[in-house]
């Protein structure tokens, strides 16, 4: 299983690891930094499935939530210059590029 993830940037400049893999049932965490997200700022996260349009996931301003649709959880850290997409057992078809983008 490959999850491939890119860089995407809203008002601010967001950072992602360029490239992540695992083995499918080996959970995987799917980072993102955004050092100039301010407090009301909000983390949209995306993927985009080979041959498909983007598919939104979930939006997040601070703390951390259940995502059941895609097995995962969605957090931001304390000071919230980062967040993370959780994948707790991520199937063949969870492979796609992931994106996270910063919506003030």
């Amino acid at each position: 299983l490959f999850l491939s993830l890119t860089v995407a940037s809203g008002r601010a400049q967001v950072q992602q690891e360029p490239f992540l893999e695992t083995t499918e049932g080996s959970g995987i965490n799917i980072s993102c930094s955004h050092p100039s997200k301010l407090l009301g700022d909000q983390i949209h996260f995306y993927r985009q499935l080979p041959g498909r349009e983007p598919e939104f996931l979930a939006l997040i301003a601070r703390g951390s939530k259940d995502l059941p649709d895609i097995s995962g959880r969605l957090s931001v850290s304390e000071d919230g210059r980062s967040s993370a997409l959780w994948l707790r057992r991520p199937r063949r078809g969870d492979a796609a590029v992931y994106y996270c983008a910063l919506d003030p």
